[in-house]
């Protein structure tokens, strides 16, 4: 009797042992065909791990949205570990879409975003973005502005200019303490100009000048640049540009013929007109060498038949010589116009600048 109960009690011992044991592996074989196991990746003990978080926020209803925020991050932190990019949007979407009361929605859409525009998929991106800024409030997640994010991203991924205009308005208004304020005007401006509103890109651009120590990728002359645009746009009268280059260089060389210092101050820019050697960096010419110029006229100048063989078709070079200057060769400079903001003057030819000396690598011909 006693030992058909050890044989009993052995018996018994084998079945718990295997419910248990069954019971340990079904979390994952019963989730096979059921609705996490879509999710489910890595090894088994990392989907038995993953399973048992994705359980607990299945039956987190109860829970406060910060102890699901919590465990959201986790399995936010587990399916990247394993490149389960599309497993965690469409967990992340479906969680807000049966969860819209979570203030922590605006979080969770926007790692969905990211997700996007890391893979390049910038549409969706852009979807997520504008959706998070147009129906979520702001929400600060590890020192960051959710908002703040959104329209650093927009700002780079939208085409439309004129939508992208109002996240640089945006951006300005209600994060200036957290960019660069300058950088910020300086890209409204030129997307301003993108849409021809040339009146408010000056505005903007006016507003970049207000910091000096701005540094624009990719244009070390930025504050040149633009100082000169604000200076020829404010200019009323711009009487100086001539559709015809033939006919400038003509003005100029009957000028020059007649000793005529007053017609050719007439012909000269009267923005950033320079006057320097092939070496130096372009500046605007000495008032005092403007005025005084009809001095060097004295003697005999002459000019070259012809314009320098380096012209094209956006600037051209005249060579002078015999100037009554410590150089006596000067390279006139011509070059067309840029300034879409006028279209009659847009394009049109200025006498620009002056070259002092021979030009590098080229001959000394008289044409």
């Amino acid at each position: 009797m006693r030992k058909r109960i050890g044989v009993t009690a052995f018996f018994v011992v084998m079945i718990i042992t295997l419910v248990l044991s069954s019971t340990q592996c079904s979390l994952i074989d019963s989730l096979k065909y059921g609705e996490l196991s879509y999710f489910l990746t890595g090894s088994r003990e990392q989907k038995e791990e993953l399973a048992d978080l994705l359980i607990q926020l299945r039956d987190s209803e109860n829970q406060r949205y910060e102890a699901r925020f919590i465990l959201l991050n986790e399995i936010i932190k587990q399916l990247y570990q394993r490149e389960a990019v599309e497993q965690l949007n469409l967990l992340l979407s479906t969680y807000v879409e049966k969860n819209p009361q979570d203030p922590f929605n605006a979080y969770y859409l926007l790692v969905i975003a990211e997700n996007y525009r890391d893979s390049k998929a910038f549409p969706f991106a852009v979807h997520y973005y504008e959706r998070i800024l147009k129906n979520y409030s702001d929400l600060l997640v590890r020192d960051s502005s959710v908002h703040y994010l959104c329209l650093k991203s927009l700002i780079n991924l939208v085409e439309n200019p004129e939508v992208r205009i109002q996240y640089y308005k945006e951006l300005i208004a209600r994060f200036s303490g957290e960019i660069d304020m300058g950088e910020a005007y300086y890209f409204l401006g030129k997307t301003y100009e993108e849409v021809g509103e040339w009146e408010l890109a000056i505005q903007a651009y006016k507003q970049f000048l207000l910091y000096p120590e701005t540094s624009i990728p990719g244009k070390p002359e930025a504050h040149k640049d633009i100082t000169s645009m604000i200076t020829f746009y404010d200019r009323r009268d711009k009487d100086w540009t001539m559709a015809d280059l033939d006919r400038l260089v003509n003005n100029i060389k009957a000028a020059i013929w007649r000793e005529d210092p007053r017609r050719l101050r007439q012909y000269m820019a009267k923005v950033n007109f320079f006057a320097l050697s092939w070496e130096e960096e372009e500046t605007e010419a000495n008032i005092d060498f403007l005025a005084d110029i009809g001095i060097f006229l004295k003697g005999n100048v002459y000019y070259s038949r012809e314009l320098d063989e380096g012209s094209n078709s956006r600037e051209a070079y005249l060579r002078t010589w015999g100037w009554s200057y410590r150089i006596k060769t000067w390279y006139l400079y011509f070059r067309r116009v840029n300034f879409p903001a006028d279209p009659e003057i847009h394009g049109q030819w200025e006498w620009a600048g002056i070259y002092f000396g021979e030009k590098p690598f080229a001959g000394s011909s008289d044409g």
